[in-house]
């Protein structure tokens, strides 16, 4: 009964679409993410190397709106090369291959910033739910969908020793009115951090977030602890 009332109310889709993205993906890629990137930074010494940026930047649009090129997104991002792939065999398929791209962002002051960033793609799974009948998917739907998405996404990496480090969830919501730069910005402000969290600057000199970004204090505001997926079994297993 729990379980019908459940999917009727949709609980179950971001739930298990954070799971299958940790499992299927993020928990065979990150682990390696390190050693690629200093791959790269030792062919490429010319390079500024940061270590904090090491690291897959995975953009979250609540928007679920998810672009297949991101220099087509956005003319401040250049795509540099692919890091080295991860080749394993995976549900029967020999040889399959994992691979992060690379990218040069340009910043407001034409200074370039390197890193792995990539969309998270189960959320074209959500925004193709809400635009098939079949789903009977909302929009709105589809916002509290993306949100629970990220929260679990987010909880489950937090309690992952294998993914430690190796991440930045990048949750935003897009501007009413387009602009031009608004994902470089966004993901260039997130870089800064970094940079600033390896020389160590004191926590109360930070500058504070642009609007756009989101974290889960602010996200765990919009969705209730009940709109929360529920055990279906209570001893444990």
């Amino acid at each position: 009964e729990m379980s019908e009332m459940s999917e009727r109310s949709k609980q179950n889709v971001a739930h298990g679409l954070a799971w299958s993205y940790y499992i299927g993906y993020l928990k065979i890629v990150l682990p390696r993410l390190k050693k690629s990137m200093e791959e790269f930074s030792r062919a490429n010494p010319n390079l500024p190397a940061c270590r904090k940026t090491w690291k897959l930047h995975i953009l979250v649009p609540l928007s679920c709106d998810v672009c297949d090129d991101l220099e087509k997104a956005d003319s401040n991002i250049h795509y540099v090369t692919d890091l080295t792939e991860t080749i394993l065999a995976r549900g029967g398929i020999k040889k399959r291959v994992y691979k992060h791209s690379l990218y040069a962002i340009t910043d407001e002051e034409n200074q370039l910033w390197h890193c792995a960033v990539e969309f998270a793609t189960p959320l074209q799974t959500l925004y193709a739910m809400s635009q098939d009948e079949c789903a009977a998917f909302s929009r709105e739907e589809r916002l509290e969908q993306a949100k629970l998405f990220y929260r679990t996404l987010e909880e489950i990496l937090k309690g992952s020793k294998e993914c430690a480090d190796a991440y930045r969830l990048i949750a935003y919501e897009e501007p009413e009115e387009a602009e031009t730069h608004f994902l470089s910005r966004e993901v260039v402000w997130h870089l800064r951090q970094e940079h600033r969290e390896e020389i160590a600057v004191p926590e109360r000199s930070r500058p504070h977030s642009p609007s756009t970004a989101l974290d889960s204090a602010e996200l765990n505001l919009q969705i209730s602890v009940s709109d929360l997926p529920q055990p279906l079994r209570t001893d444990g297993f």
